[in-house]
């Protein structure tokens, strides 16, 4: 197996070198970010100019795709209109932005959590989401970017079902991918397979691993997982919490992890993880622990 390509979420302070620094300092091979402010606010700290070398130094170093993640703030299913345009707006300004990265030779997706239908029910949460991603391709489109997506896939994040979220079942994103329908920006789109999201949801990863991944594949095919957010879950299988644990701390454990980190179908993924920082503020000490279950 190649090596694994693993990393956590990083601050942009200091704008893209300092995201390089961050990344050496946890041995990373990989890393997410914020595109702009977790708020919503174009980032301060991400000059678009400076892109593109940033892109050409990860690929020197022979980094793994990166995982940026979009704002929690984004919600494609919200019921106020102002609020889903916005989501559209960024998202499409977010892939503008990163598109120089893809297009250097340093492949990036960007990470969406797909949003939450505040009571209008599921189905018609995945229609809004399904619209809104139609509409984020037309919008590149029409401003001249249309193969910008091509450079920037989007991922939508499995959820663990908390409160209103959509996205709680594999069946789920699949309507909302088959809603995009037979675009060219259906090809563009992907899934990151949250560990701690997916156990808490109700697929029981640790005691039947292959029989979720089949289901996975059933219902939207493995050929569109594309990442994965690298989390033990503190209260467990169907909890619908989504509080993330340390690796080996949670309900999920080491001998889960060991096996996601030696299939093949899952092994070669980016790695994330969200967890709390252990060593130096860094997640140098649990990127050392996952590349230690690994078989040599």
């Amino acid at each position: 197996m190649t090596e694994l390509l693993i990393g956590s979420h990083l601050s942009t302070s200091g704008g893209w070198n300092k995201l390089i620094e961050r990344s050496h300092a946890e041995s990373g091979t990989t890393f997410a970010f914020f595109p702009r402010s977790p708020y919503g606010k174009k980032s301060k700290s991400l000059d678009p100019a400076g892109a593109t070398d940033f892109a050409h130094r990860l690929t020197a170093e022979h980094y793994g795709p990166l995982v940026a993640h979009a704002p929690y703030v984004y919600n494609l299913a919200a019921k106020d209109e102002a609020k889903r345009e916005f989501a559209i707006h960024a998202l499409a300004e977010d892939i503008q932005l990163l598109a120089p990265i893809g297009q250097a030779g340093q492949p990036i997706y960007l990470n969406i959590h797909p949003g939450s239908h505040v009571g209008q029910g599921a189905a018609e949460g995945c229609k809004l989401i399904a619209d809104g991603l139609n509409q984020v391709f037309d919008a590149l489109a029409a401003n001249g970017h249309a193969q910008d997506a091509a450079y920037v896939p989007i991922l939508l994040e499995t959820m663990a079902g908390k409160g209103t979220e959509c996205g709680r079942s594999f069946e789920e994103l699949a309507t909302i991918i088959d809603g995009v329908g037979d675009t060219d920006g259906a090809a563009h789109i992907g899934v990151t397979l949250d560990t701690c999201h997916v156990y808490d949801a109700g697929y029981d990863l640790l005691h039947d691993f292959n029989g979720v991944l089949r289901t996975f594949d059933d219902a939207i095919s493995l050929k569109r997982l594309k990442a994965i957010h690298a989390n033990d879950s503190q209260f467990g299988l169907n909890s619908h919490k989504d509080r993330h644990a340390n690796i080996g701390d949670g309900q999920l454990g080491t001998a889960f992890f060991t096996q996601l980190v030696n299939d093949q179908r899952t092994a070669e993924l980016p790695m994330i993880l969200e967890t709390k920082e252990l060593t130096d503020t860094t997640h140098r000490d649990e990127i050392t622990l996952l590349r230690g279950l690994r078989d040599a």
